[in-house]
């Protein structure tokens, strides 16, 4: 399209960079960006929520006050992007300064949508009571994603007492929640606490409600391959146990250690919660896509869940051994492997 000079002032434009920044590819959306001669709000909003989407909230907030200097006025959907950018970067200071610049400065109402951000943010950064304050005292009851945000912050940050009472609040407001479940299992499992972990599981049964499998997506000359944790389906399932036999010598070389606490299941024997993490669904298609693309090529994948803490430092430990950049789409963001870093800077 820019090739041939399609006018993109307009809502193709909006759209283009929007597409670009969720199918992974953020230099394509900023590409779009920079050939816009006569940047719109929608634009500039756009690009902003796209570059915290990727991790990248410098560039972020550079291009919000790059924007209002050119006397464009931020809506309510730019404030979001701005947050979002914020919580992505654990940047805590400048998401409560945006958060009530826009209130007093701009004089725009917070939505639900605004206020799960600015819980977001404190969650992710470890400020849980502050987080738990914020809900306790919105204009608005709560809903399921305000309600996740703490929970998940209290299982990245070990507080069970606010784990448990997020989960249950939440439980109220969506029974069927299946990832709330999955969640405070999980933190039950990291405490040793096996009886709680067998209730929740048992209150699953009762109310017929399923755990999400974990999966992970890879796309290869047009067809998409979907594996989960200990696939043995795929036709190339040889080649790719092979291939993951070798990353896992090659990551002993770099001196990686398996963290094996992200085995959330009752297993003694290490060895076994060593091959519970190197069979998880990322690593397959990992493995699927160093065997089927060209040495020097991006491996892009979608996982819809987050990302564990030992597979995100193997995947950054692969990106340099095997001199690739890996993009994953996890439930929360993009994380740009590259020479043995991530965009996130191991902030998600």
């Amino acid at each position: 399209m820019l090739k041939h000079e399609f006018q993109l002032d307009g809502v193709l434009g909006t759209s283009l960079i929007e597409m670009y920044s969720k199918c992974g590819s953020i230099e394509s959306a900023l590409a779009v960006f920079k050939s816009i001669a006569n940047k719109k709000l929608g634009h500039w909003t756009a690009i902003i929520v796209g570059l915290g989407m990727h991790g990248l909230a410098e560039k972020a907030l550079e291009s919000f006050q790059e924007m209002c200097k050119i006397g464009l006025k931020p809506n309510a959907i730019t404030f979001i992007g701005v947050l979002n950018a914020c919580s992505h970067a654990g940047l805590v200071d400048e998401g409560r300064q945006f958060f009530y610049m826009m209130i007093n400065e701009y004089k725009i109402e917070p939505t639900i949508e605004h206020y799960g951000c600015f819980v977001d943010i404190l969650c992710r950064a470890g400020y849980l009571e502050e987080a738990k304050n914020i809900i306790e005292n919105m204009p608005m009851r709560p809903n399921k994603v305000i309600w996740m945000s703490l929970l998940g912050g209290s299982r990245n940050h070990g507080n069970l007492e606010i784990g448990e009472y997020a989960a249950y609040n939440l439980i109220e407001v969506d029974p069927d929640a299946t990832g709330c479940y999955t969640m405070l299992s999980n933190m039950y499992a990291a405490s040793g606490k096996w009886d709680k972990v067998s209730y929740v599981r048992e209150m699953m049964k009762k109310r017929g409600v399923r755990k999400d499998a974990g999966y992970s997506f890879i796309e290869h000359r047009g067809k998409v391959h979907r594996f989960i944790a200990g696939d043995t389906s795929h036709p190339q399932n040889e080649k790719i146990y092979a291939k993951l036999s070798e990353m896992r010598e090659k990551l002993k070389l770099v001196g990686h250690v398996p963290d094996t606490s992200q085995v959330l299941l009752y297993i003694e024997e290490e060895k076994e919660k060593e091959f519970e993490l190197e069979n998880h669904s990322e690593r397959l298609a990992i493995a699927f896509g160093l065997i089927n693309s060209e040495n020097g090529t991006p491996i892009r994948i979608i996982k819809n869940l987050r990302v564990c803490n030992d597979c995100h430092s193997v995947t950054k430990l692969l990106s340099y051994i095997y001199n690739r950049e890996i993009i994953v789409r996890d439930n929360s963001r993009f994380h740009h492997f590259k020479n043995g870093s991530c965009s996130c800077s191991d902030f998600w």
